[in-house]
């Protein structure tokens, strides 16, 4: 990141200049019911932004009914309430020598998980929640037939169960950034002294594409999980369109919030360089059951926060690089309305999932779960048998810049990231609950009625 920030001197016409950093494009993106938002790697790793137009609703129809029919009735109906046994869907996918169909790959359609039960005596961890049949919408993304809902991938799941392997402690955290280069930050300097003498409205299109020219690439990073996995996938387009929204290069989907760029005050934004944005866990999510055997998920799991408002593994806050009031109420606006949000752009649908499934991983590393049921993932934890590694991992995406005509002149670079530190969900502080009845008596409720053979089934 970078905190560079200077005045136009003796400008015609004062210009605002968002720097977006490690992001695309410099259009906006159509936000049409017909036409779908999303990204594609290229051959040279290079992420871009990409609209998916769906022919006609004809074509929507045909699809999903084409969908439906490969579905089994009790699967394609929509059930606030289906269970999903992971360790008898390992065995499943064993049985049938790794050969996976949709039906396991998408977890019988399972969109968000609710519970998490613990059976010792069966061998069983059993995800609980909503669930339906699905389809590919014009982007590929999978979703709800009904709904449109993202549904669980269990690729995304097992590269969470990965990183919170068994027999480990440690507090891993996963994440994305996006970064310029050093090369990158001298030439958007050196260009940003040649113009520092003028600017005039028909500048405009010279000062957008020389910032982006000379910032060239940035730097896409990954931790925490594997970059040629769907799941780092989501990390970084969920980061990169945020951004972009901020900016003002993408419509945000929901009436009413506005972007950063359009509440900023431009004499607060020149005493400050570097503004920095992440999506963290709403770690406040989880309740337990007393004997740590079942778990409950609710609320968002999601929230935008600015550096100021970031807290580390160890509990302590990063340092503050800039603090604004348009700043915190983007990122307030965008942790308000994320449900919105994620309807009409579901790659936060997505990002939602994951930090629920990262949780569920830290869960069941931190209380042993696999000790207790002597499940070694065996399947699941090698890639040669089971594998995630199937993405053109994101290596490189362009600058985008947006230039506003209002108040003081100046640069403004924009920044941050994606960080989960999923343990910090199970700390005392933040449980909800750290003895739910409620919880562990729905988890009772459901070994009583546990099926002796399939992995899934409806409650």
């Amino acid at each position: 990141m970078f905190s560079y920030t200077r005045m136009l001197k003796r400008s015609l016409l004062p210009v605002l200049l968002f720097v977006c950093v490690a992001m695309l494009s410099v259009s906006t993106f159509a936000q049409d019911t017909d036409a779908y938002a999303g990204v594609e790697i290229d051959a040279q790793n290079v992420l871009k932004m990409q609209t998916y137009v769906e022919p006609s609703l004809e074509s929507l129809r045909l699809r999903k009914l084409a969908s439906a029919k490969e579905i089994a009735p009790d699967l394609r109906e929509f059930n606030p309430a289906r269970a999903v046994s992971l360790t008898r869907l390992e065995g499943e996918i064993a049985n049938n020598n790794g050969i996976l169909t949709d039906e396991v790959r998408y977890m019988a359609g399972l969109q968000r998980i609710d519970y998490v039960f613990v059976y010792p005596e069966t061998g069983d961890v059993v995800l609980v929640g909503p669930a339906e049949g699905w389809y590919k919408d014009a982007s590929g993304r999978v979703v709800g037939l009904t709904t449109g809902k993202p549904v669980l991938r269990l690729d995304d799941m097992v590269a969470a169960m990965r990183t919170y392997a068994p027999g480990s402690k440690e507090a891993k955290v996963i994440g994305c950034s996006i970064d310029p280069t050093k090369e990158g930050l001298a030439r958007f300097q050196q260009f940003q002294q040649k113009i520092g003498t003028t600017a005039t409205p028909n500048m405009t299109e010279m000062i957008v594409n020389g910032s982006k020219e000379a910032l060239g690439m940035q730097k896409v990073s990954v931790t925490g999980v594997n970059s040629e996995t769907h799941f780092a996938r989501v990390l970084v387009e969920a980061d990169y369109r945020m951004k972009l929204m901020g900016i003002g290069l993408e419509k945000i989907p929901c009436r009413g919030m506005k972007s950063f760029v359009d509440s900023v005050n431009p004499g607060t934004v020149a005493r400050n360089a570097l503004f920095r944005w992440f999506f963290v866990p709403d770690y406040e999510c989880v309740r337990m059951s007393a004997d740590k055997l079942a778990m409950g998920l609710e609320g968002k799991s999601v929230k935008l926060v600015g550096a100021d408002e970031m807290v580390t593994s160890d509990g302590s806050r990063k340092e503050v690089v800039v603090s604004d009031s348009a700043s915190r109420r983007f990122t307030q606006g965008f942790t308000k309305n994320y449900e919105k949000i994620a309807d009409s752009a579901p790659v936060y649908a997505e990002l939602r999932n994951l930090v629920d499934m990262a949780v569920v991983a830290a869960f069941l590393q931190e209380t042993d779960a696999y000790g207790k049921l002597g499940w070694e993932l065996v399947y699941f934890g090698d890639e040669s048998k089971f594998r995630i590694q199937t993405e053109r991992a994101p290596e490189f995406v362009e600058s985008a810049v947006n230039a506003v005509w209002r108040g003081n002149t100046l640069t403004t670079p924009i920044g941050g990231g994606v960080e989960i530190f999923a343990k910090r969900a199970l700390n005392a502080d933040n449980l909800l609950s750290a003895n739910d009845a409620v919880v562990a008596e729905e988890q009772k409720e459901m070994e009583a009625n546990l099926p002796e053979n399939g992995w899934w089934w409806n409650e």
